[in-house]
């Protein structure tokens, strides 16, 4: 809430300069399929896969944002079920566009319903890679049926083997095979040369990412209150959420659907440890996954790939730009020592780098038809 210093620049403008100083580095743009039309994505990706030499992809996301609706056409914002099915069509008529070699195609559709002719010849990976983050049953579906990689939460190995099984599973409904679809979370990690001072670390972190006002800010949104006249450093507020008045962030999707059950939960765990606000929050929104010196994340990192957690991970770090510098130079040497990162690229697209077989505009076909 406190660190959007420069605004949010166009993806694809700082991609495409990226495009320029870098060479293997795969360049993922977030970009909305609820609001954005297939035509202007599906140039806009072909034309940084041809920038790149093959190394565009895109995370599709939806939207629940009424404000951000407010700035296209049709403004307002999509039901969840309708987001997905969006979604899902923009995707199939990007991939036509895609497999049209610059030539003729069309999409019939109750979201999208477009024909024409594209203006991109066909790019170096001929589908960027798409990536897609969806977490519920809709969202997993459309991911088997549509993504190259999923961008998961689930950082826990417990919780991340069950995903990484489920997802897997849904893939054969498809025509698809298990290496059709990598399975790449989202984890933290905090070094230290003790495993003490590696804690001591994770903890510092936290702290800082939960300032006073984001500890109320996140409280807010499951008891639907204005609660910022309540200490952080606090206890929890003794009166119940407000579950029959409109959303105090209107506009958005809850975070929690039974706010009442969520609070009761905190509560206990609040008194249970005598927690304040602050120390709450940090500990239910906590995803610190990597803690330890660097042999110990190094083995956690393997173990967690070796024991189907997960196909790769993506990290997250805490600073920007040179928070993943540590672990560039004390974990990765040690993971390519026991042959579990590469040294060097022989491969030259990011659907290559990441494992992914050649696009089969037939088996998407075949997953799009099983998928109606």
């Amino acid at each position: 809430y406190d660190l959007d210093v420069v605004g949010r620049p166009d993806t694809m403008t700082v991609l495409s300069a990226l495009a320029s100083v870098t060479t293997h580095l795969g360049l993922a743009g977030t970009l909305n399929a609820t609001f954005h039309e297939p035509y202007e994505l599906a140039r806009q990706l072909a034309t940084l896969d041809h920038l790149s030499g093959g190394r565009a992809a895109w995370n599709v996301v939806t939207s629940s944002d009424a404000f951000t609706g407010e700035n296209f056409r049709r403004g307002g914002y999509l039901d969840h079920a309708d987001r997905y099915a969006r979604a899902e069509e923009v995707i199939r008529a990007a991939v036509a566009m895609w497999d049209s070699d610059g030539g003729g195609f069309e999409h019939p559709g109750a979201h999208v319903d477009i024909r024409g002719r594209f203006a991109v010849p066909r790019s170096p990976q001929r589908h960027p890679v798409i990536l897609q983050a969806g977490d519920s049953d809709p969202g997993r579906e459309l991911a088997a049926a549509t993504a190259d990689a999923i961008f998961s939460r689930h950082s826990r190995p417990e919780a991340a083997r069950a995903f990484y099984a489920d997802v897997k599973r849904r893939l054969a409904r498809y025509g698809r095979g298990p290496d059709e679809l990598k399975i790449i979370p989202a984890t933290t990690f905090a070094l230290g040369d003790t495993p003490d001072e590696a804690t001591e670390r994770a903890h510092h972190i936290r702290r800082q990412q939960v300032s006073p006002q984001t500890a109320i800010l996140l409280l807010e949104q499951v008891w639907n209150r204005d609660l910022s006249a309540y200490d952080p450093d606090g206890p929890l507020p003794e009166v119940e959420p407000d579950v029959e008045s409109p959303s105090i962030i209107q506009g958005r999707a809850r975070m929690y659907s039974d706010p009442i059950a969520t609070a009761a939960d905190w509560r206990r765990r609040a008194g249970a440890r005598n927690l304040s606000i602050r120390d709450l929050v940090i500990e239910v929104t906590g995803r610190q996954t990597f803690i330890g010196t660097p042999t110990q994340v190094a083995d956690a990192v393997d173990d967690f790939v070796q024991s189907d957690a997960a196909d790769g991970v993506i990290l997250i770090p805490h600073l920007t730009p040179a928070g993943i510098d540590d672990f560039v130079d004390r974990v990765v040497p040690l993971l390519q020592e026991r042959g579990a990162v590469r040294s060097g690229y022989e491969t030259r697209t990011l659907r290559e780098h990441l494992g992914l077989p050649p696009t089969n505009p037939a088996g998407r076909d075949r997953a799009g038809s099983a998928h109606a």
